[in-house]
């Protein structure tokens, strides 16, 4: 990602304590200092529990067009979540552990924590939502202390994974299509709501909240939030 210039803006500056409800977030790259799907690609080569010179090409090349906003999800998905099948979830559940102590810890951001805790004190519900798959996410999510969380789901059977998405993911326009269903689930509303993400691929969602905030953004996401005199925010 390249440089930009942001604006300084402290969090709680951000929050009017009288209207805001619902507080939502990006999780890659925004709550975390880095990407979870990307780093779990490597950590699986470090591991070597795929092929090296294979999985990180291909890795690579998705998370480019990722940052292009070209990615495929679907084919994204299938390559991310193929290793899972051959595990059981117990084993998957120590693999994660030693992928989040090793690649996600060194991520943490003391700002984001500040951040989520100035909406958290106001009685703000929290969300994150992601594109990132429910393996990878839940356990991070669950770390940063926020209960609720929308994410690329994969399929379950029998207690193992299959290696196939299940579901809408949880990605540009499909971010909206989730959010829409969990508030009819929920009782929940926009109103007064924000968003914040790093990602012009969160365009379709940070415009349909009534405050959309960039965090640490990416060139696309700067200047459309320039153009637009959104809030630019840095929690590095």
């Amino acid at each position: 990602m390249a440089d930009c210039p942001r604006t300084a803006i402290h969090p709680l500056r951000l929050l009017d304590t009288h209207l805001l409800s619902l507080a939502i977030f990006d999780l890659d790259n925004t709550l975390i200092g880095g990407d979870s799907d990307h780093a779990w690609g490597e950590f699986l080569v470090a591991e070597k529990i795929v092929d090296a010179d294979t999985h990180s090409r291909t890795n690579d090349q998705f998370y480019e067009d990722y940052k292009r906003g070209t990615l495929d999800i679907q084919a994204y998905l299938r390559f991310a979540l193929a290793p899972l099948k051959q595990y059981d979830m117990a084993e998957l559940d120590e693999l994660h552990q030693r992928f989040f102590a090793t690649c996600i810890r060194p991520l943490w951001l003391p700002k984001a924590e500040a951040l989520i805790a100035s909406h958290r004190q106001q009685g703000h519900r929290l969300l994150v939502i992601t594109a990132t798959n429910r393996f990878i996410t839940a356990p991070i999510v669950a770390a940063l202390g926020i209960d609720d969380l929308l994410a690329s789901d994969a399929e379950i059977v029998d207690n193992r994974y299959t290696g196939e998405p299940s579901g809408i993911p949880c990605f540009q326009q499909g971010k909206v299509a989730r959010l829409k269903n969990w508030l009819a689930e929920t009782g929940e509303t926009l109103a007064n709501s924000y968003f914040y993400s790093d990602s012009a691929n969160d365009l379709p969602l940070l415009q349909v909240v009534d405050h959309p905030v960039a965090v640490d953004p990416d060139e696309r996401l700067h200047a459309f939030a320039e153009q637009h005199q959104w809030p630019i925010l840095s929690l590095r």
